[in-house]
């Protein structure tokens, strides 16, 4: 019965219906959109988080453990933190003696 029915409506009156119907959906689309807005920052930081969280899963699979995975890990950032402290006092002591040059000036 609903095949026939198809039949009788004529394709002039389906037109501006389904043109109606288009145009509501593309609106809709585009208020979704609007709403749905991703800040490009924090997805930089899910993705990287993402990342450090995959890679922490495949060293556990390797290590057998996350115990001993995570004592890696924090291994590695002690490592980090032992040799980027002493480039970052530098670094902020630098810009220390250029910022007072300059008020001095």
């Amino acid at each position: 019965m609903l095949w026939k029915r198809r039949d009788t409506i004529s394709t002039e009156a389906l037109a501006p219906e389904e043109h109606e119907v288009r145009n509501a959906y593309e609106r809709g689309r585009r208020d979704e959109r609007k709403a749905r807005k991703r800040h490009p920052i924090m997805m930089t930081l899910t993705f990287a988080a993402a990342l450090v969280g995959s890679l922490v899963l495949a060293l556990a699979i390797k290590e057998g453990s996350f115990a001993r995975s995570g004592g890696i890990v924090d291994h590695g950032l002690a490592l980090a933190t032992n040799r980027a402290q002493p480039v970052v006092m530098d670094a902020a002591r630098d810009l220390k003696a250029k910022t007072f040059r300059q008020t001095e000036s």
